[in-house]
């Protein structure tokens, strides 16, 4: 009888973590979201690198665009380099984008005129602003871990709203190998994509 009751605990343990694992940490769509079809989307630089291990940023970029390219949700992907490249050409997008993202950040503003002047010119209907929130090993005693955490926001350039902003971590146990911290991003990134309206 004992036993039985063991093996019950802990398949109800099993089952609850593996539920407890399926979805992300948070994940938020805005009422507007579920008729919102985007076709053309653009991978915004990463701002700020606060890690102490080595600046990844520029992988983390193409690790997203190239899960959305993979994924095929949207007809057109803009990647950071190509983004990057309509702004050195165009001194207007350059403005405009600046302006928009200095409200943003000083505001918490998304002025839906500058947004959609922005549309117009990088040809996009959304744009993802991301923030790599963990980028680290650590060691605690005997527990060794790899951790990759991070956040994205996607906003409709035709009214400038946030239409979707998730967060998800991924931490893996490790003993002799660290696991590399871009595998674990792309696990994570991956994961966060499918909850992103297309």
């Amino acid at each position: 009888m004992a036993k039985k009751l063991f093996v019950k605990y802990i398949l109800i343990v099993f089952v609850l973590l593996t539920v407890a694992c399926e979805g992300l940490h948070f994940n938020q769509l805005a009422s507007e979201a579920k008729n919102f079809r985007p076709r053309r989307i653009a991978v915004f630089p990463i701002e700020v690198w606060n890690h102490k291990e080595v600046d990844s940023r520029v992988v983390v970029e193409q690790i997203v665009a190239g899960s959305l390219v993979e994924k095929k949700f949207f007809t057109d992907v803009t990647d950071v380099e190509n983004l990057k490249k309509q702004i050195k050409e165009s001194e207007e997008l350059r403005k405009v984008k600046d302006e928009y993202l200095d409200k943003l950040k000083m505001l918490t503003f998304s002025d839906p005129d500058l947004s959609k002047k922005m549309g117009e010119l990088a040809k996009i209907d959304a744009f993802i602003l991301l923030s790599v929130d963990e980028w680290k090993y650590t060691a605690v005693g005997d527990e060794k871990k790899a951790q990759v955490a991070m956040t994205m926001e996607m906003y409709d350039v035709s009214t400038g709203k946030l239409m979707w902003k998730a967060n998800h971590a991924i931490t893996s146990d490790y003993v002799l190998i660290k696991p590399e911290l871009p595998k674990i991003a792309r696990d994570v990134v991956f994961m966060m994509i499918d909850y992103m309206p297309h």
